[in-house]
């Protein structure tokens, strides 16, 4: 090296710190931010878990000289109440999930197509803002057997007055032994020939169901070759004979009248709005049978039980659908905005149609997404309650009875056998494991 040349000397490098302060500066500061999640954790999710599964094993009350091995779970497959729960469970898995992926589809690819399309995404998701409670005591006004009260069959009662008229007087019943009912009609016992005049009281008929355009009964006279009469309410306020046309009882306008010969021809007629009828130019010598006809007694519509132990756990299903098929449609929805568009174009460019785009091209490219609502929706339906409570009366608790809900009537519900519930609360876990693992591996492989 030349004299008066300068030489640079290297930096000081500062020593590393000490591998034992690294680490326990580091598990202190992760026990810092962790610690106060595990111990919720522990609190709240492993020793409640633990509990119950210990709890178990042991009879309906304490832990010392009660145990009762496996016999709460036998008591699972053996009790009527409980195997109904676990077939109604195993409907809502066989139905819900793929409905409610199969609308969700629907619904996504639909309203790429229209202009109000989120206006409907809006209507749609709206229920999934609303508890499951409060959807369950909507859905059971809504199922309500009155017409008057209950939406649904207040719209079947609509559609049910295009296919088959109500009758008029539908309650109506006769007022005198000479009458009886045949078939749905009110038949006069006593047989006819011409010139003869009948009266067909009626009685049963409240005061809202007389027709308005109803006017003083008339008991008309009787005329040659004619068989005419009257068809009134037979009740006069204050009392009345029987049978009699009085003051202040009204003739039945409307009522479909009959009058059948020997040979079964029938002949029909219409009273006025006095009660009146008449049937002229029959022949003399024939005998005739009147009757108040099957029409005017047709009952009207008077709703579905929807809440009735035949029809409550469909019901259950279709408010449960409504409710989740607003989540699957988002869902979807975020699946098929991100699809590459140039494969649908391509698709159509080679000839497709729409249908089979949406067949070959569209259902296999969302099939990750599709997973994913399918398999949220089975974890739901296994652990629904809140809506089954809510939305099936007492009464029928029992037909539309599921897993949860029988884990805490068992438990809470009166009968207070926590053993029992507890393993209804394990059988549930253990099935709702095989689904979670799915979900945790189909995640993994997707990452």
């Amino acid at each position: 090296m030349s004299k008066g040349s300068i030489t640079a000397e290297p930096p000081v490098r500062a020593a590393p710190p000490s591998p034992h302060s690294v680490g326990r500066a580091g598990y202190l500061t992760g026990i810092f931010f962790l610690g106060p999640a595990l111990v919720l954790l522990t609190v709240w999710m492993v020793y409640p878990a633990v509990y119950t599964i210990i709890r178990s094993f042991f009879g309906t009350t304490g832990y010392l000289g009660n145990w009762v091995g496996i016999a709460n779970y036998e008591r699972l497959f053996t009790t009527a109440t409980l195997l109904r729960a676990i077939e109604n469970n195993a409907i809502w898995v066989a139905v819900v999930p793929a409905l409610v992926t199969a609308i969700g589809l629907i619904f996504a690819v639909l309203t790429e197509r229209v202009g109000w399309a989120v206006a409907f995404k809006t209507v749609v998701f709206l229920p999934m803002a609303i508890s499951a409670f409060a959807t369950g005591v909507t859905w059971r006004i809504l199922y309500q057997q009155d017409p008057d009260l209950g939406a649904i069959n207040a719209l079947g009662r609509s559609v049910s007055s295009f296919v088959s008229t109500p009758g008029v007087l539908p309650n109506a019943i006769p007022s005198t032994p000479t009458m009886h009912t045949s078939k749905g009609a009110i038949v006069l016992k006593t047989p006819l020939q011409p010139g003869r005049s009948i009266a067909l009281g009626l009685t049963g008929i409240p005061p809202q169901s007389v027709p308005g355009s109803a006017k003083q009964a008339v008991q008309p006279k009787a005329k040659a070759g004619d068989i005419d009469g009257v068809v009134w309410r037979d009740f006069k306020p204050g009392g009345g004979k029987p049978g009699v046309v009085e003051s202040q009882e009204l003739g039945l306008p409307g009522v479909t009248v009959q009058l059948r010969d020997s040979s079964g021809k029938t002949r029909t007629a219409k009273t006025a709005d006095d009660g009146t009828f008449d049937f002229s130019g029959l022949p003399h010598g024939t005998t005739y049978t009147a009757s108040i006809g099957a029409q005017t007694f047709a009952k009207p519509f008077g709703g579905f039980s929807w809440l009735g132990p035949k029809l409550i756990t469909p019901s259950l299903l279709i408010a449960y659908i409504w409710i989740w098929a607003g989540f699957a449609m988002v869902v979807i929805g975020a699946g098929l905005a991100a699809m590459p568009r140039d494969v649908l174009e391509a698709s159509r460019t080679d000839g497709a149609t729409e249908w089979q785009v949406f067949r070959r091209v569209t259902v296999p490219l969302l099939a990750p997404v599709l997973s994913v609502v399918f398999i949220t929706m089975i974890i739901n339906v296994l652990k629904v309650f809140d809506l089954v409570i809510a939305l099936a009366p007492e009464s029928t608790q029992s037909n539309a009875n599921v897993i949860a809900l029988a884990m805490w009537r068992t438990a809470f519900g009166g009968a207070n056998d926590f053993g029992t519930g507890s393993a209804i609360a394990v059988f549930l876990f253990l099935l709702v494991i095989p689904v979670l693992a799915l979900n945790i591996r189909r995640f993994k492989r997707d990452v």
